[in-house]
């Protein structure tokens, strides 16, 4: 395989997640539990191929920052993908993807900038000064718990969709309890969301400032 086709297997890894994030939001429409429950596959799926493309790139000795930028926009797509969709169907409120694509466009104008200085959002030249910051954004623990919070939201969301739209299945499960459990977890993963934003907004502050990003750069 030669190199220029080597970089497309990562790179491909991104884009069938991105079309299974489609996929899992137009399964959970469908007034089907079965349905439902193949749309919640697919959605675990899609959150757990989060770091598969960058453990391929590793692996195969491709990484590049092209890749990185590709993941992190997958990232926003996928998430963005499911809160607005929520948000159409009445399931969360219209704060919650405000909220999280405002961090969106803040953090990755920020990365943005310092990649442009050559740092970047994670491995030894992240932009992260503090142990703090590098913990908060980019440790194994935090972006775990930020899937599991994500992952929970969403397929609890919807599969409150899907039940409450499933003809008589509606009064066969508890459907208070399933919406307050959805609750918790949207709170918990907007949460996590803004939480892990904030070190890189200060962090990356020297970057957005001419005179400081200079003598950054000249001290690199």
């Amino acid at each position: 395989m030669s190199p220029h086709r080597s970089y497309l297997v990562p790179n491909l890894v991104i884009l069938v997640r991105v079309i299974l994030a489609f996929v899992a939001v137009g399964l959970f429409l469908v007034p089907s539990l079965a349905v439902a429950g193949t749309a919640v596959v697919l959605t675990v799926v899609v959150i757990a191929m989060d770091g598969l493309d960058g453990y391929l790139a590793r692996r195969l000795d491709l990484t590049s920052e092209l890749g990185a930028v590709l993941d992190i926009t997958a990232d926003r797509i996928v998430e963005h993908i499911f809160w607005i969709s929520f948000a159409v169907l009445g399931k969360v409120g219209l704060w919650v993807p405000l909220v999280v694509m405002t961090r969106s466009f803040l953090v990755d104008t920020a990365r943005g900038m310092a990649l442009a200085h050559g740092k970047t959002a994670f491995g030894s030249t992240t932009l992260q000064r503090s142990a703090v910051g590098r913990f908060l954004t980019g440790s194994r623990f935090m972006r775990t718990a930020y899937a599991v919070a994500k992952t929970g939201a969403f397929v609890l969301l919807g599969v409150e969709v899907a039940v409450a739209r499933a003809p008589g299945v509606g009064a066969e499960v508890p459907l208070t309890l399933l919406a307050e459990g959805a609750r918790v977890m949207v709170w918990v993963a907007v949460a996590l969301c803004v939480v892990r934003g904030i070190p890189v907004l200060m962090d990356s502050r020297a970057y957005l400032e001419p005179a400081a990003a200079e003598t950054g750069s000249g001290g690199a």
